[in-house]
C-alpha cells in the first residue's frame, strides 16, 4: 500500500512541473495584473517643466510663474520670494 501511494505522489508531483513549466513558457500575464493604459496621441502630449526651486519635472498645465520663473507649486514660489 505504501509503494502504491508513494507512485501516485511522483507521479503528481512530475506532472505538476510539466505543467508549470508550460504555464512559465507562455509568457502570459496573470489576469490580475493590471493593463497598462494606451499611449495618448502625440498632439495631446502635454510638456514638462522644471521647478526652479527644487528641479522636479511637472506638467505645463501646473506650472507657478513668479518673476518670470516656473515653480511646481505655489509654496515653492512663495520659498523663492523670501
Amino acid at each position: 500500500m505504501t509503494r502504491i501511494l508513494f507512485w501516485l505522489a511522483l507521479v503528481f508531483l512530475v506532472i505538476a512541473a510539466i505543467r508549470a513549466k508550460l504555464r512559465s513558457a507562455r509568457h502570459v500575464p496573470p489576469p490580475s495584473t493590471p493593463q497598462r493604459p494606451a499611449a495618448r496621441p502625440a498632439d495631446q502630449v502635454e510638456a514638462m517643466l522644471c521647478c526652479t526651486h527644487c528641479g522636479v519635472h511637472y506638467p505645463a498645465s501646473e506650472n507657478v510663474v513668479v518673476n518670470g520663473r516656473d515653480y511646481c507649486s505655489t509654496a515653492h514660489a512663495q520659498l523663492a520670494a523670501k
